[in-house]
């Protein structure tokens, strides 16, 4: 209660971050790559520049296979850590390694490496994003096994910050891009079906160089306008959202037993409302109290991932009208 009542006052004791320039993102059909690049004030290259895709993994997986099948014509390597142990120094399974088949399709591009966590003893308290620093810097070893270097474009992002593709396609085949520039994506919660606004914005693109250091963190003042979609616990079973509450690095906002209650969760996610009872963190009461309440429901599905529109029976609980969730 006490940190609720601290949030709700935080224009009060808080200040913003200092404000992205933005970059206008132009895309449409059938418009040529050289056109696009010169709307940006870029040039056309004469080849393309190699991405690599860097993630640390926990248990997303279908949010992967979206993200894997979206990207794969133009991504270089899939670079992927998963740990043995999550943020919160709990053990966990190997989630991508025990459903690598799933993954075949992308063989010849994955780079995969297991992470040894720390396993926080019953009663004892580690700082969760101690542990989770310690996996970045192990994804920036990874990366040099993969073979990324100087002029490569890297994107650092969790597995359900995805970049489209059209971004993608500019980042491979444009010069004078920014070295390093947020990607601004549009924001998404359990599904397609709440759009929240255009706030995701730790995702990152850079030219690959010897400072490059996997963070997800605010790392240059340029952001690039609607570069793809963030959907936050985009699960299918109930059981995955319990997981990544206990899991993550924001754990503790799970004040009480009945937060991880199978029927409550249910109940949430078909309304759009906090899964941990919190109000929205803003700076501005304005903001806050435009926020405050439900997500209001969308039943568009248009300018979403083409693999998901695709195989949208097997991802129903992704889009409108697919909110109701198997427990396991």
């Amino acid at each position: 209660m006490a940190k609720k009542f601290r949030i709700s006052f935080r224009p009060l004791w808080d200040n913003p971050p200092h404000p992205f320039t933005r970059i206008p993102h132009y895309y449409a059909e059938n418009v040529s790559m050289d056109h696009l690049c010169h709307l940006h004030g870029w040039s056309l290259r004469s080849q393309p520049r190699r991405v690599f895709d860097g993630i640390i993994f926990s248990n997303e997986l279908d949010m992967l296979e979206i993200r894997w099948r979206e990207l794969y014509p133009y991504v270089s390597k899939f670079v992927i850590l998963e740990s043995n142990t999550t943020f919160t120094g709990i053990p966990k399974p190997l989630f991508f390694a025990s459903n690598w088949a799933r993954f075949g399709f992308a063989n010849g591009k994955i780079v995969h490496d297991v992470f040894s966590g720390r396993v926080v003893a019953h009663g004892s308290y580690e700082d969760p994003f101690i542990l989770e620093a310690e996996q970045r810097g192990a994804m920036n070893r990874l990366l040099q096994r993969a073979g990324i270097s100087s002029g490569d474009i890297l994107i650092m992002s969790d597995t359900d910050e995805i970049p489209s593709p059209h971004t993608l396609k500019l980042l491979k085949w444009c010069d004078g891009i920014p070295p390093v520039m947020h990607l601004e994506l549009r924001d998404y919660m359990y599904s397609f079906e709440f759009p929240v606004d255009y706030s995701s914005w730790r995702a990152t693109a850079h030219v690959y160089g010897p400072r490059t250091h996997y963070r997800h963190s605010r790392q240059a003042d340029i952001i690039f306008s609607d570069s793809g979609w963030h959907c936050s616990f985009c699960f299918r079973h109930i059981s995955e959202f319990v997981f990544k509450m206990t899991a993550y690095s924001h754990a503790d906002r799970v004040k009480r037993r009945d937060f991880l209650d199978y029927s409550r969760i249910q109940k949430l996610i078909c309304k759009g409302e906090d899964l941990f009872d919190m109000l929205p963190e803003e700076y501005t009461f304005q903001e806050l109290i435009k926020k405050m309440g439900s997500i209001p429901r969308s039943a568009s599905a248009v300018h979403l991932p083409a693999y998901l529109i695709e195989n949208a029976d097997k991802f129903k609980f992704l889009l409108p009208g697919g909110c109701l969730r198997t427990p396991e």
